[in-house]
C-alpha cells in the first residue's frame, strides 16, 4: 500500500469512527507517536535484554511452536 493509499484510508477510518472516547484516545496515541523517535526504547535496553529478546523472536517464529487458533481456544475455553 503506497503513503497515499494509506493516509486515504486512515482519513476513511478515522470519519467512519462515531465513539468520541475512542478518537480521543486515538488521537492522543498519534500525538505520542509522532513525537517519539524510532530506536529509544532499544537504545535502553541491556545487552542481556537485548540477547533475551531476540532468543525469544526466534522461538516464536520457529513454527514448531507455534498452534493453530482453534487450538488455543480449546486449550483456554474456560477463561474465554
Amino acid at each position: 500500500m503506497t503513503t497515499l493509499e494509506l493516509k486515504h484510508n486512515f482519513h476513511q477510518l478515522i470519519d467512519s469512527i462515531e465513539n468520541e472516547n475512542l478518537l480521543e484516545k486515538f488521537y492522543e496515541l498519534m500525538l505520542r507517536k509522532r513525537s517519539s523517535k524510532d530506536g529509544v526504547l532499544w537504545s535502553k535496553l541491556s545487552k542481556e535484554e537485548i540477547d533475551e529478546l531476540l532468543a525469544s523472536n526466534e522461538e516464536v517464529e520457529n513454527l514448531e511452536n507455534q498452534i493453530s487458533h482453534e487450538e488455543m481456544r480449546k486449550k483456554y475455553a474456560k477463561w474465554l
